[in-house]
């Protein structure tokens, strides 16, 4: 499995008025029967050149056409020729039930949107293209969204997105295409019934439910990393990403991490307090799932023993549209699942987390080039310093090189966000520390007859100064002003009344406490 950007591109001209270019129709690993013409799919199937006028009112092929690559290009063509004068581009939706055709076009006209709305041939060629797709290998589809510039570039994306309308609408067209065996996601679209949902309330009760059945969870030794460590990897899989600026590859919030791989897979990464996780997802091909909905089978318990706190706000989406093939947590010291399958059957849905060795030759293969030993080193130390929570801006640029080419301001935001970034704490300089008091004293207030601020002085200390307007010769000043800054910026307020080594004793203390807690502040939230 390869966490990497897989996306393929066409090769050719792309120029419009008098030059060709290519219509690519490519297809997902989305699973057997299921189309998809989208920009971002895996591999490239088959090419139909548009004609040299394309932009003109001519037909490209009759509606009797029985490819779906020369009725897309008919419907390209269609769309172009409505398109207002000085288009850049335009995004058309089409959804498609038993009664028909409903469609919008949205034109990119400079820096103004202007919706129009597809003509009745448009349409015409929506249905016939679903007609064509589902006498042919495919399953049929409802939905499609093209995108298409007057540049030539191209993006057809069939089934695609979580708008789809509710099931009511696409009942009426199932017995129209009949598919034999509805791919999963429409089977869970229009028949999961909220089977797996689980509401905090209903998990209480089923947690209860389960004490009492005496139904315990499997452990699940051996499955997966231990949540550091995990999670230490999906993050830097997510950095790597980021640097590479791929939209594809895992990616982090402070104790979340998700995950959508190319062919529909996915899940999500929960740290919750008291060392607890939840790890939940979908494969798009489950075979339990598969005949659940097609053959009427029990849907597996994934809650299986689970405890009251596997509920819906930390489960994967999918759970709430039938989706949802895996749900493992970790309690105290240990995974757990209910049904799941075994994590081996999970892999597609989630970053290659489980070694060292796969999130180094993740990250290491996003470069393109077959990487050489040095960098694979390079990602073997990232990914080592980011399970000890030691990242630093320079492991980072060992592996990506090039800070022009590569966001590695972006990948250390990653890494920050989930406390793998050593905590670097430069010292103040006297001036900083300085103005810091000087700024502190004039926010609150302070009356500083006698304490003049253009007399301030500056003591250093081990981790950081001290800040005071020494007293004039030949006087005595009792309770006088003295601050203490720290070099993370942490300023105290003191007095000349308490021995200053007795303060700078726990000053330091209070120092280090808070470089500890940072960092710490991983995994035990």
């Amino acid at each position: 499995m390869s966490t990497g950007d897989t996306t393929s591109t066409p090769a050719g001209p792309k120029e419009q008025h008098g030059e060709s270019f290519e219509l690519s129709a490519r297809t997902s690993s989305a699973g057997p029967g299921d189309v998809s013409y989208a920009g971002d799919s895996l591999a490239q199937v088959g090419s139909m050149p548009l004609p040299a006028d394309f932009g003109g009112s001519g037909r490209l092929v009759e509606l009797g056409s029985t490819t779906e690559e020369a009725v897309l290009a008919q419907l390209v063509r269609e769309l172009s020729g409505a398109a207002p004068p000085e288009w850049h581009s335009v995004e058309a939706e089409f959804v498609t039930t038993a009664g028909s055709v409903r469609g919008r076009a949205r034109y990119t006209v400079g820096e103004q949107l202007q919706s129009i709305e597809p003509s009745a041939a448009a349409c015409s060629l929506v249905r016939h293209l679903k007609s064509v797709s589902a006498t042919s290998q495919h399953t049929p589809w409802w939905n499609v969204r093209l995108r298409l510039s007057s540049a030539g570039d191209i993006d057809v994306d069939f089934d695609s997105g979580d708008d789809r309308p509710p099931p009511e609408i696409y009942l009426p067209d199932l017995p129209e295409y009949p598919p034999g065996r509805l791919p999963v996601w429409m089977a869970a679209h229009v028949g999961h019934e909220d089977r797996q949902s689980r509401a905090p309330r209903a998990a209480a009760l089923q947690a209860h439910a389960d004490r009492v059945a005496n139904v315990w969870p499997l452990p699940a030794e051996r499955e997966f990393p231990a949540p550091p460590l995990l999670w230490a990897r999906w993050a830097t899989i997510a950095a790597a990403h980021i640097a590479v600026r791929s939209e594809r590859g895992p990616r982090v919030l402070p104790s979340l991490g998700w995950f959508e791989s190319a062919d529909r897979c996915g899940s999500t990464l929960y740290l919750l307090p008291g060392s607890r996780a939840v790890l939940s997802g979908g494969v798009w091909n489950a075979p339990e799932l598969d005949t659940a909905y097609n053959d009427a089978a029990a849907m597996p318990n994934y809650y299986a023993g689970a405890p009251d706190w596997i509920a819906d706000p930390v489960l994967n989406p999918r759970a709430r549209s039938g989706l949802l093939s895996f749900c493992y947590w970790w309690d105290a010291d240990r995974w757990y699942r209910g049904e799941s399958p075994p994590a081996v059957r999970c892999r597609a849905a989630i970053p290659d987390v489980w070694t060292v060795e796969l999130a180094a030759a993740a990250i290491a293969g996003l470069l393109g080039e077959p990487p050489d030993q040095e960098l694979r080193n390079a990602a073997t130390e990232l990914v080592e310093a980011a399970q000890r929570r030691d990242i630093t801006r320079a492991r980072v640029i060992a592996v990506f090189g090039n800070q022009d080419r590569f966001d590695i301001d972006g990948a250390l935001y990653q890494l920050g966000l989930a406390g793998l970034v050593r905590v670097q704490i430069e010292p103040l300089t006297a001036e900083q520390a300085i103005a810091h008091v000087r700024q502190y004293i004039h926010g609150r207030g302070y009356d500083t007859t006698g304490y003049p601020l253009q007399e301030l002085v500056a003591d250093r200390i081990s981790v950081g100064w001290t800040v005071y307007v020494p007293v004039p010769a030949g006087e005595v000043a009792v309770g006088r002003a003295v601050f203490y800054i720290a070099d993370d910026g942490v300023l105290e307020h003191s007095s000349s009344s308490i021995m200053p080594v007795a303060y700078v004793s726990g000053f330091t203390q209070r120092f280090r406490q808070r470089a500890i807690a940072r960092r710490e502040a991983g995994f035990e939230r």
